[in-house]
């Protein structure tokens, strides 16, 4: 048993200072440990035996334990082993040591812990304030308990702005956002240049941060939280539904049914597609080839078309319930479905022919943006950006769900680490997505698509999903808990992790790159808070603040 041989080295090197392990299933170990071997205990994973991390998670459980809890989560791809190190941290004297020093991935997860719930990690290498608001007041941490889901601190400050760091000596400071024509949301890069190069970056995002994991623990439901999942990215909702369902499921102990799993996995690779064909498209627009971008357009369009006969909308599936879906294809669509797979088969290969060929798309992006495996390892970046680097990962494989053990893939790889080799590599896999919905197609049985679950949800549980979106591994965390809702979830998105990567891409490369840079590893950062309006009559336009919204919204309710 994988899990229990990782434990036994564990035990062996740390003694008593290993204080429980919970082994649920053979790919899924819970560790608690002693908070004074807690950078021993990470180094060890992430060095010596080769653990490739995945996210830490801070959760106020002092109502439960009377202490916060930190975990940091691990992947032993090989072994399709998920591990998450768990440690209870006094309440009052919220401190721990800081893994970031050893598993440099951990930089962004420890200071959004330390935002939200008011952690301290002792020995950080750059403490800085990462998701709350500039005006937000110190010492006010939204995920703690006692802090209400609609509540706004009496002390926040509107005028009070973020300070950035100073430049390097020598470089002037160029913005790239928040709002810029190539990205859809807003993010800040500021960029360090001196002359044509970039020497550096500073990056301020999560300005529409949306409180999805505290409105799930206060006021939504078990099945609610699967339709609000889904609007966590505007491309990925089948993934964040599908993961939070399935983690759900891995700590109540319960499986769907096989039917419900084909489906499951039909719709994500149908997501796949969509989301594949749009990068590409959109990817050979930034770099001028707008000829292609029209014909990923076109080429996709259909998959839209199919999406919305399933599910009943284009991209929003609402597919997951805990236990199975809502939605099941018939006959007809399972036909149609073919027909339009045949179809984007036929199409997109010549298009891949032509892309590969194409030597201004090549100068463009050959040793552009790299990322070798090192920086991979480093900054724990996933999917197409490591797999690009010749990092032979994929949770599909890796991580099995839904039916990912029952049909045949490739994990597509290249060796380049450049903007180039993420093409290739996202180009390729639209092929192999096919090829696994016709396999489903085939091998769908009959039955029911959801399990008649009469028994409350157990309490206390924990559970973990990875689940392969187009960008990478999105990973869900959850403690099962009272009033029909979790304690805790956790939703660690795959741009969250190739983000932390963009900085070494473009540093010492030229301005005019850096577009591509962060274009290619598809980064998705959230949707805007704000609203303008145009008066038609007279041509005025309005951006609303969030207050005159809900003034708005409650007069009409009134």
């Amino acid at each position: 048993m994988v899990a229990r041989d990782k434990l036994n080295l564990l035990k062996d090197k740390f003694g008593p200072a290993i204080l429980r392990a919970d082994l649920p299933a053979d790919d899924r170990l819970f560790v608690y440990i002693e908070p004074v071997v807690v950078r021993d205990v990470c180094r060890y994973m992430f060095g010596d035996m080769d653990a490739r991390y995945i996210i830490s998670i801070g959760a106020d459980d002092r109502p439960f334990s009377g202490k916060f809890m930190v975990a940091h989560n691990f992947a032993f791809d090989p072994e399709k082993l998920l591990v998450s190190v768990l440690v209870h941290v006094p309440a009052d004297n919220p401190k721990l040591d800081s893994i970031s020093g050893v598993v440099p991935a951990a930089n962004w997860a420890e200071r959004e812990i330390r935002d939200m719930v008011g952690v301290e990690f002792e020995g950080h290498c750059y403490p800085k304030r990462l998701v709350l608001p500039d005006g937000w007041p110190d010492g006010v941490h939204p995920l703690r308990k006692d802090f209400a889901w609609n509540e706004v601190p009496k002390d926040f400050d509107d005028e009070r702005e973020f300070k950035f760091d100073e430049p390097p000596a020598g470089c002037t400071v160029v913005p790239f956002g928040p709002f810029h024509p190539t990205l859809d949301e807003p993010a800040h890069f500021r960029l360090y240049v001196e002359g044509e190069m970039v020497r550096g970056c500073e990056y301020r995002g999560f300005m529409v941060h949306r409180g999805i994991e505290k409105l799930a623990e206060s006021v939504l439901t078990y099945n609610d939280i699967p339709m609000m999942a889904e609007r966590i990215c505007g491309i990925c909702g089948c993934v964040h539904n599908v993961a939070y369902a399935q983690a759900v499921e891995s700590a109540a102990a319960i499986k769907p049914p096989p039917r419900a799993e084909y489906l499951r996995t039909v719709m994500l690779e149908i997501e796949r597609l969509h989301s594949h064909l749009l990068w590409v498209g959109l990817a050979c627009h930034i770099v001028g080839f707008d000829t292609l971008f029209m014909q990923s357009f076109r080429i996709r369009e259909p998959i839209m078309w199919i999406a919305e006969k399933i599910s009943g909308n284009r991209k929003t599936y609402g597919l997951c319930l805990i236990g199975g879906v809502r939605c099941d294809i018939t006959p007809e669509m399972r036909t149609e479905l073919r027909a339009v797979l045949d179809k984007l088969e036929a199409e997109w290969r010549p298009v891949v022919a032509a892309v590969l060929k194409d030597k201004n798309i090549q100068k463009r992006t050959r040793g552009i943006g790299v990322a070798d495996k090192a920086a991979c390892k480093r900054s724990g970046l996933i999917g197409p950006v490591a797999r690009a680097a010749g990092v032979d990962i994929d949770c599909r494989r890796d991580h099995p769900y839904a039916v990912y053990d029952r049909v045949r893939f490739n994990v597509i790889t290249d060796d380049g680490g450049d903007v180039w080799s993420r093409v290739v590599v996202r180009a390729k896999e639209v092929f192999e997505a096919i090829e696994i919905i016709r396999q489903c197609l085939d091998k769908m049985e009959p039955g029911p698509i959801q399990l008649d679950i009469k028994d409350e949800l157990p309490i206390g549980r924990l559970g973990l999903s990875s689940v392969e979106a187009p960008r990478g591994e999105s990973h869900h965390f959850v403690i099962t808990g009272e009033n029909n809702r979790p304690r805790r979830w956790r939703v660690r998105a795959p741009t969250y992790q190739n983000l932390q990567g963009v900085p070494a891409m473009i540093k010492d490369q030229q301005l005019a790159d850096m577009t591509i840079s962060l274009g290619s590893i598809d980064p998705c950062f959230s949707c805007t808070d704000r609203l303008e309006t145009i008066d038609l009559k007279s041509g005025a336009t309005k951006v609303w603040t969030q207050e005159e919204l809900l003034k708005l919204v409650r007069a009409k309710k009134a």
